[in-house]
């Protein structure tokens, strides 16, 4: 990977097409294995998280319901505030420590909770609070464990099959997370979700502190007055003038925006519109999980048939069919129709994930990879409320049909930003980044 920042202004096709090198070798192998079962373990901590607590608030502090909506709020929220800084603070530091420290103060942070909870101490401040820190060292572990993957695997096709394997983990985690807490708070009740969530987190570190791959110290200029911003401008502007992750990121950036319009209303819609029963409306909202594994296990062979960037493109336009697919099968009353737009969107972004991110550390100097990772967090995760935002006000407006129709017609418009000079002049060579 070069270390070039003109490389912002090179030709994109070039600077996807590194030589293989020996990375897959059984020690990069071992290593990988290892975070990515620390990865897959946290992620499923994270979904304890966002189900356990609202419940533990509920019912055992007897905190109201609007309030104890705000503590999936408060662990969010960090990626809002912090997402930035925290990739600009990452390309300072070694990853491999600071993934094991996150994981440790997730540790105790759950621990804290679980005991204060069981012995009756615990207030609903303290609670947010320590769903504030826990958040935050959520959102130092997500960035850099998307950075470190590179210091295992040089070459691209070995790099593409890592990060498939890591988005099938976080596909998995959003579907079979929830279905896992479910049962265990009914044996344990939340203060049991939440012990577990804490030994999970031991789980990760004991494998983490398993990996034997050292980095070398990062390279960075001297920490002067106002370097963090310094440094967050830098990254900001290699992204905004990159001619492919800037238009990628603007794809992704709208496609979540008027996904989660679709997804905040997607139950309603299945209620009060199409009448569906309980077991109807999960089979449609759960749908999507049988289609991003699908995806996430194609898209190493689909970017070493037709390229990377091809393969993005590809991947964003199979998921914007499955969601128009969506309201026409609504239309017609058919629940069967919706599962199926739901699994082909599924498939779609199950293939632009990994293959997004493999453009993304390929393409970016070690040095801002951190933040390059940063900033499409911040983005996505920014776009989240907002397309929730969106959607409380549409239907107020139009009603539920036509924000559905909105929501699903508005996902096209990621689809522009893919037929840039950058992407466009990536897509034209015969070669493959794999070749």
């Amino acid at each position: 990977m070069s270390d070039d920042p003109s490389l912002a202004g090179a030709d994109p096709a070039h600077a996807l097409k590194e030589p293989a090198s020996d990375a897959a070798r059984p020690a990069a192998r071992r290593d990988f294995r290892l975070l990515w079962l620390g990865q897959s373990v946290s992620l499923f901590g994270d979904q304890f998280m966002l189900i356990a607590l609202p419940l533990l608030a509920v019912i055992v502090l007897d905190i109201p319901v609007a309030e104890a909506a705000l503590l999936p709020f408060a662990f969010k929220l960090p990626f809002l505030i912090l997402g930035l800084p925290a990739g600009a603070i990452l390309d300072r530091v070694r990853r491999r420590p600071t993934l094991i420290f996150a994981q440790f103060i997730q540790f105790t942070t759950c621990l804290i909770i679980a005991i204060l909870a069981a012995v009756g101490t615990l207030s609903f401040w303290m609670l947010m609070a320590l769903t504030l820190i826990n958040g935050t060292f959520t959102v130092f572990f997500q960035i850099a464990y998307t950075s470190f993957v590179p210091a295992l695997f040089s070459d691209t096709g070995s790099l593409q099959r890592a990060n498939a394997r890591l988005e099938l983990s976080e596909s998995v985690s959003r579907s079979a997370g929830p279905m896992s807490v479910g049962p265990l708070i009914a044996v344990t009740g939340p203060v049991g979700a939440i012990f577990a969530n804490s030994a999970s987190f031991l789980v990760s570190m004991a494998t983490l502190l398993a990996i034997r791959k050292r980095e070398p110290a990062p390279s960075a200029p001297p920490r002067e007055r106002g370097w963090l911003v310094k440094d967050v401008r830098e990254g900001l502007r290699f992204v905004v003038r990159h001619p492919l992750l800037e238009p990628i990121m603007s794809c992704g950036t709208v496609y979540v925006t008027f996904q989660s319009i679709i997804m905040t209303i997607l139950v309603l819609y299945c209620a009060e519109v199409l009448h569906l029963g309980y077991v109807a409306i999960g089979l449609v909202v759960g749908a999507a999980a049988l289609g991003y594994p699908i995806g996430n296990l194609a898209s190493s062979r689909v970017a070493e048939k037709i390229g990377s960037v091809r393969a993005v493109v590809l991947g964003a336009t199979v998921s914007v069919t499955g969601f128009i697919i969506m309201p026409i099968a609504g239309s017609a009353g058919s629940a069967i129709g919706l599962v199926a737009g739901s699994i082909v969107h599924g498939i779609g972004e199950g293939t632009f994930g990994p293959t997004w991110l493999t453009i993304r550390q390929t393409v970016t100097p070690e040095r801002l990879l951190g933040r390059a990772n940063s900033v499409e967090r911040f983005l996505l995760w920014g776009a989240v409320p907002l397309g929730s935002l969106l959607s409380s006000v549409l239907i107020s407006l139009v009603g539920l049909p036509a924000t559905f129709w909105i929501g699903a017609l508005g996902t096209a418009l990621c689809l522009p930003p893919l037929v840039r000079r950058g992407v466009l002049s990536a897509v034209r060579p015969s070669k493959t980044p794999a070749d």
